[in-house]
């Protein structure tokens, strides 16, 4: 076995332990507890619990949901994605943040947002005295909300990079332009469109806050009906089977995605993407840009405007009085003041950050270094690959509920410690930290590696003279993703959380679902809080994205959720060239050999 080969097994010992003990050994916790008894393994279970009509009804709203969701948002998004490609426009660099910002706020922030525009007391409620809330519409408009940027980036980060000039050319040959799109632009632009859908199913399969708070007790996703099976009727027989069905539609539709990926790769002429944008011209570009501008102010910036305003809008006045009230309990169902919930929520972001930042940085070295390199270790890497994205599918909340049963005794006794909620927050942001790294470790020119190798540097000092100082940005930008994500964390923290130290998410549903304007007002204004930190957090990471990458906009969704670009990274990494930037890492490590000697 190769010098590199055993590097890269030590590299993946890590996270393979770490997620073997926080999340594989959780999950089958939970479905043995649910499934076998003092007599053995009950596998009759699983059928008696697919046979009944309620748990039928919820896997084929499920699933309908999802597809209706998928499509919503492709048909929305889609002109999204082919304006920020082609047109250029005052103002639309500000525009593509504001689109990116529902990417990274907390399920709670968005349903407490849609609460205030479709809800009891919303502004469809004063206007026409229409209330939304509690309907499937609401939960469809939500999840659009959410994936709009998935599609908008990851698709147009493709297409402003497609050279026009070859539809230009077939339309010279006589094709019309709805032809020439057909059959030059729509086949290469195929593996990223299909590439977002899946991933917009697979988060909208999996959907937990938006259905749990917009849906009522009318509507329940698999990950509702987990949450519902195990927090309220302590029924894990029927949840065990639930999270099985659940594992096994996000495995199917991973590999489905990984497969279109693959399929999709090809050459592709990619050009710069500021040459393919231009400013709109006649009335059909312009009314085109108009519905697109529409369709964000209503769809993304009306509902977090106006849940800004609810929290300022009390009842004596606009003011300050729901964000006064946050800084004291008022002893019921808070220990301590809901304002506590910011300090608590930065505090274990920052540990699982930490966390994440470990596990999924050396994962994403481990799968740099032995790619495209046939035989068993470029199979085992697929499956580690693989392994890396599904906390991103399973229930979260399967997840939480594990933490308590499985870790409840030595040597992994962990029950009443702290660490739990950032050790289930650091689950979800590896994947994170993993897509954020890996295509621009991929982008690395290995005959840097190579020549630093050759001069007697060690591979610890390969990394440190070559890698980092190339990566070091993306590092940043892993950082910011990771610690908007365990900020908003719901699903398992809801179970793992203290009640005298709650996570802002967790605050926020608490207060939600209390009754009274007070109550409401400060769930508000707490969602507001929380929206700011997210956002704050957004902009910090914009800024610190590498400049070469900020305008197409694959890079940050290169799999914001798991490899969200799809095939637009391959396509990116395989035209790029290391420049003379890149050579640099390489000359400096060659200057200091030469002076060490």
């Amino acid at each position: 076995m190769t010098r590199r080969r055993v590097t890269v097994l030590l590299l993946i010992a890590g996270p393979t332990l770490f997620f073997a003990l926080f999340f594989g050994y959780p999950v089958a916790a939970i479905v043995g507890r649910g499934l076998r008894t003092s007599a053995g393994w009950q596998l009759g279970a699983v059928a008696d619990v697919l046979g009944r009509g309620d748990i039928r009804d919820v896997l084929l709203f499920t699933t309908w949901q999802a597809l209706a969701s998928t499509a919503l948002t492709l048909f929305l998004a889609l002109p999204g994605a082919y304006v920020f490609a082609r047109f250029a426009f005052p103002g639309k660099g500000v525009l593509r943040a504001v689109v990116t910002v529902p990417f990274v706020l907390p399920t709670v922030v968005v349903g407490s947002a849609f609460l205030a525009v479709l809800g009891r007391g919303g502004l469809l409620d004063e206007l026409w005295g229409v209330r939304l809330d509690t309907t499937v519409w609401a939960i469809l408009a939500a999840h659009v909300f959410f994936n709009y940027s998935v599609v908008v980036r990851t698709v147009g980060g493709l297409w402003a990079q497609l050279d026009p000039r070859q539809e230009d050319a077939t339309r010279t040959l006589g094709a019309s332009r709805w032809r020439a799109w057909r059959e030059v632009t729509l086949p290469a632009l195929a593996p990223a469109v299909a590439s977002a859908g899946l991933m917009v199913f697979l988060f909208t399969f999996t959907s937990f806050g938006i259905v749990q708070i917009l849906g009522g007790p009318a509507y329940a996703t698999l990950e509702v009906e987990i949450y519902r099976q195990t927090a309220q009727l302590l029924d894990l027989s029927t949840a065990a089977v639930l999270t099985l069905v659940q594992l096994g539609a996000v495995v199917a539709v991973l590999a489905l995605h990984a497969w279109v990926v693959r399929r999709g790769e090809s050459t592709l002429r990619l050009v710069d993407p500021s040459r393919t944008a231009r400013r709109p011209r006649g009335v059909a570009q312009w009314t085109l840009l108009s519905g697109v501008l529409a369709v964000i102010v209503v769809l993304l910036v009306l509902p977090l405007a106006v849940l800004v305003l609810r929290a300022f809008d009390a009842p004596d006045g606009f003011g300050l009085t729901y964000f006064r009230a946050l800084g004291s309990a008022d002893g019921g169902t808070f220990l301590v003041a809901p304002l506590a919930a910011v300090g608590n929520s930065l505090r274990y972001a920052t540990v699982a950050t930490l966390i994440a930042l470990l596990v999924g940085g050396l994962a994403a070295v481990a799968l740099s270094r032995e790619r495209d390199r046939p035989g068993g270790m470029s199979r085992l890497l697929r499956g580690f690959d693989a392994l890396l994205m599904l906390p991103l599918g399973v229930s979260a909340v399967t997840v939480g509920f594990g933490f308590l049963i499985a870790l409840d005794e030595p040597p992994l006794d962990l029950r009443a410690s702290w660490i739990l909620v950032p050790l289930a927050q650091a689950l979800v942001g590896a994947p994170f930290v993993v897509r954020t790294m890996l295509p621009v470790l991929r982008a690395v020119d290995p005959r840097l590696r190579d020549a630093a190798s050759m001069l007697g540097a060690s591979p610890w000092r390969v990394w440190w003279e070559v890698d980092l100082p190339l990566v070091r940005r993306a590092v940043l930008v892993a950082v910011g993703f990771a610690f908007a994500v365990s900020l908003g964390e719901f699903g398992a923290t809801v179970f793992l959380a203290r009640p005298d130290n709650p996570t802002l998410p967790v605050a926020v549903a608490r207060l939600l679902g209390r009754p009274g304007d007070l109550n409401y007002g400060q769930a508000m204004a707490l969602s507001t809080v929380l929206m700011l930190v997210c956002v704050v957090s957004l902009l910090v990471l914009e800024r610190l994205r590498p400049r070469d990458l900020r305008d197409d906009g694959t890079h940050s969704f290169a799999g914001g959720r798991p490899d969200a670009a799809g095939a637009t990274d391959r396509h990116q990494v395989s035209t790029r060239r290391p420049d003379a930037a890149l050579t640099a890492p390489a000359e400096g490590l060659r200057t200091k050999e030469r002076s060490h000697r």
